[in-house]
């Protein structure tokens, strides 16, 4: 059977995209990553995993709908079925909802529907809340208000740092994330 072919959509250092491609058996392909930050440090990361990089700048295109057309269009080129977005920094529009419905998963850094949107973890921090989280979901035409998928816990201690809180986030998205794909993939496998 041919598994799925997906594109991992992301804006920054790429961690998630590295756990993604670094995970056993996702039993799907990652196909192509979608980049718009040209010289984010994610691109250099495509290179030691054979994957196609398409990098984009939203300023250069009249709007979304335009930019999103040409990322179709490479998505279509690449056979691509399912998005997953990884520190992806833009709000997917009408033009890709539309093609992937209930096919593009997004990770975020809160338990949603706490602390949506930007800088989720900085939010929990300075709203001294004793636990925040990683969600999983699926991408709805809201921010970070689609169907939830997984989430899992973190403690937020007294003494920590945003730092210190960051990096036990990005712990549990690196597991967290591959496990919900490759469910979700071997769903559609039988």
């Amino acid at each position: 059977m041919t598994k799925a072919r997906a594109a991992v959509f992301a804006s920054g250092a790429g961690s998630n995209f590295q756990a993604i491609m670094e995970a056993d058996d996702l039993l799907c392909d990652v196909v192509l990553l979608i980049c718009d930050k040209p010289g984010a440090a994610v691109i250099e990361k495509t290179e030691k995993f054979g994957v196609q990089a398409f990098i984009f700048n939203a300023k250069e295109y009249g709007s979304k709908t335009d930019y999103e057309r040409v990322l179709l269009e490479k998505l279509r080129e690449a056979g691509v079925t399912w998005l997953f977005l990884a520190g992806y920094m833009r709000i997917v529009g009408p033009t890709l909802l539309s093609e992937f419905p209930e096919r593009i998963i997004n990770i975020h850094p809160s338990l949603l529907p706490e602390f949506p949107g930007l800088d989720a973890i900085g939010q929990a921090y300075e709203s001294a809340v004793d636990q925040t989280g990683v969600t999983v979901h699926y991408i709805d035409d809201g921010i970070d208000t689609g169907p939830i998928i997984a989430q899992e816990e973190v403690p937020v201690y007294p003494n920590d740092t945003k730092e210190q809180l960051t990096e036990r986030i990005q712990q549990v998205e690196h597991k967290l994330y591959p496990r919900v794909i490759r469910q979700i993939m071997s769903r559609f496998m039988h």
